[in-house]
């Protein structure tokens, strides 16, 4: 007997009470949850993506290409910025909110009796859907980590890791070369395996995993030499892999190598699944990532929720040059490098303004005395404003562009209310 769930809020409410704040990594209670599915994941094509930073833009990027060569996709990414159905898009509508309350309605004996947390939950709806919409290829982003993480229940066609920092280090370990183990975990043998980190030491680590792991073939895209010729401009990001020039819509450096590994990938899937050189090209503009860098107005917003994506986004902001002043109102959850990002950050805004995301878990809520202090003692320009509709409000009437970042909350948070569809822009 399952909840007698009224509403998509009703099932929502039932999910989110899965989590707890604490991550219990394994694949024991998923394999058991998807068992009683019927193993929906089994009857799925998949392409697997992991990294700390860069898996977002992966994942959209082989979607787009995938589904403009006339290929029924699917896509599972996490977290979701305003709507829970951002997570389960199959040809790029998200699923109906109907399909989850049915989905939660009879499955909440099992996901109790195995004790599944949220994530756990999520992940098995995810291959339920889309095994029944028959897609052709589905795209899978790693949640947390990689060897551990729910998600790698999968065999996938492919399988991809962008680029390593030090993130969820109490998961993952401390050093990079502790989270290089994690993330390469995806790797499984006899699946081509491409490695997008632009460091030495960490792409020859993650190689050596890869090996390890059996994968075949590896490409390492910056031992092909990379992408080269890297130009930004308000419409998107120009560069090269060899004698190709590939442009695409998402804005920064970093996003010509995310596109690189998306593209050797691609590339390296069976006849018939793989796009033609034309199918790549064309494909390309299509490519469409909410929250990375997304413009709407005098509004920019960014989840960068770590020292190495608030570097790049930094780097951006240099190189597009939005209008000034640029102010920033920032959330970061408590357990992220606040102080990392401000550094990054501190030398392309004028001012932050400090607050907090209503929709953060109040166990990890930002203790925002600590940020201001940390800023006036470097002499930034910081205020705080507890208020999160005011902190938007004060960053529109003292920006010409409000940068708004911090985590996927903050972003989130705000688009539902400015009223920017994630989707939609």
């Amino acid at each position: 007997m399952g909840l007698e769930l009224r509403t998509y809020g009703d099932a929502l409410d039932f999910l989110y009470a899965r989590t707890t704040g604490i991550w219990r990594l394994g694949l024991d209670r998923v394999e058991a949850f998807l068992h009683s599915l019927g193993d929906p994941h089994r009857r799925l094509r998949t392409l697997h993506v992991a990294g700390t930073n860069g898996k977002g833009s992966v994942c959209a990027t082989l979607e787009a290409v995938l589904r403009a060569k006339g290929l029924r996709t699917a896509v599972y990414t996490s977290p979701h910025l305003v709507d829970f159905r951002e997570r389960f898009r199959i040809d790029g509508v998200p699923v109906a909110p109907e399909r989850i309350v049915e989905f939660v309605d009879k499955w909440t004996p099992e996901v109790e009796r195995l004790g599944a947390t949220f994530f756990e939950a999520t992940t098995a709806m995810a291959f339920e859907f889309f095994a029944e919409a028959n897609v052709d290829i589905a795209v899978i982003e790693t949640g947390l980590g990689g060897r551990l993480d729910a998600t790698n229940v999968v065999t996938p066609l492919v399988a991809g890791v962008a680029t390593i920092g030090i993130d969820h280090v109490e998961y993952l370990g401390a050093t990079l070369e502790e989270i290089a183990f994690e993330k390469a975990g995806i790797f499984k043998r006899g699946v081509p395996a491409v490695v997008g980190d632009p460091d030495p030491a960490i792409r020859e680590l993650l190689a050596s995993h890869a090996r390890t792991h059996g994968a075949a073939p590896i490409r390492v895209i910056y031992d092909e030499g990379g992408p080269t010729d890297v130009r930004i401009g308000a419409s998107g990001t120009t560069f090269s892999l060899g004698k190709r020039s590939f442009t695409t819509p998402l804005l920064g450096a970093h996003q010509a190598a995310n596109s690189a590994v998306a593209i050797a990938m691609l590339e390296s899937l069976p006849a018939g699944l793989a796009p033609s050189e034309s199918e790549l090209q064309a494909g390309m503009p299509h490519v469409r990532l909410p929250g990375r860098f997304q413009r709407v107005g005098k509004y920019l917003f960014d989840v960068a929720h770590n020292p190495a994506g608030a570097a790049v986004l930094a780097s951006t902001l240099t190189a597009i040059a939005p209008p000034k002043p640029i102010v920033a109102v920032l959330s970061v959850l408590s357990d992220k490098d606040w102080r990392g990002i401000m550094e990054a950050l501190a030398p392309a805004v004028e001012r932050f303004i400090l607050t907090n995301a209503p929709t953060a878990p109040p166990s990890r809520t930002w203790i925002i005395p600590e940020p201001l202090n940390y800023a006036r003692e470097r002499g930034w320009n910081a205020e705080v404003s507890r208020d999160f509709d005011r902190a938007l409000v004060r960053g529109a009437s003292e920006g010409a562009t409000v940068l708004i970042t911090g985590s996927f909350h903050t972003v989130g948070d705000a688009m539902a209310r400015l009223e920017v569809s994630p989707t939609g822009g």
